[in-house]
């Protein structure tokens, strides 16, 4: 939340810079607020990481970040993060794996997962699908629509669409 520090006068209130207000942890971080959304970003290249977390930090979401597919099971399973974005081709244990082994655990299998890849064919989309997927964002994007895509991705899901969202990945 941006407020105005405290000024003397309507002047030096108006040239005041906004600053962050950050609400205190008073229960030793056992919750978070639940306006505060949390994606996991697994991509192995650290520049994708980087881009994703800029953009979605200005949309107001926090981000929790995973370099490769053993540790996105590692984030997902600890932090039940409210949904991944998913790098396919990664080295070790890729994205379609993850996602599979996500979807068979019964304590992740809940966890909607956007698949974020180079991979555009229509076989890729399936792929996706049958993975589990609630959506497929297409590389390179436009990194200024991701949290807005994430969001929207999020608000259909909290009102029970997400086999809306899974037959638009086919689209």
């Amino acid at each position: 939340m941006l407020e105005r520090p405290p000024a003397q006068g309507q002047a030096a209130e108006r040239n005041a810079p906004p600053r962050l207000v950050v609400a205190r942890d008073t229960d030793g971080g056992r919750s978070r607020p639940s306006a505060r959304r949390r994606v996991l970003v697994a991509d192995d290249e650290p520049a994708m990481r980087v881009l994703c977390r800029v953009n979605l930090q200005v949309d107001g979401v926090e981000v929790l970040e995973a370099s490769d597919g053993s540790e996105a099971l590692e984030v997902a399973t600890r932090e039940r993060p409210d949904l991944v974005l998913l790098d396919v081709m990664m080295p070790g244990i890729d994205g379609w794996e993850v996602a599979r082994r996500l979807e068979a655990d019964a304590a992740t299998r809940d966890i909607p997962i956007l698949f974020m890849t180079a991979l555009a064919g229509a076989d890729d989309r399936r792929r996706g699908f049958e993975a589990g997927g609630v959506g497929y964002i297409v590389k390179p994007f436009d990194p200024i629509q991701l949290g807005q895509r994430v969001n929207r991705t999020l608000e259909l899901l909290e009102q029970g669409d997400r086999d809306r969202l899974r037959r638009e990945m086919l689209d």
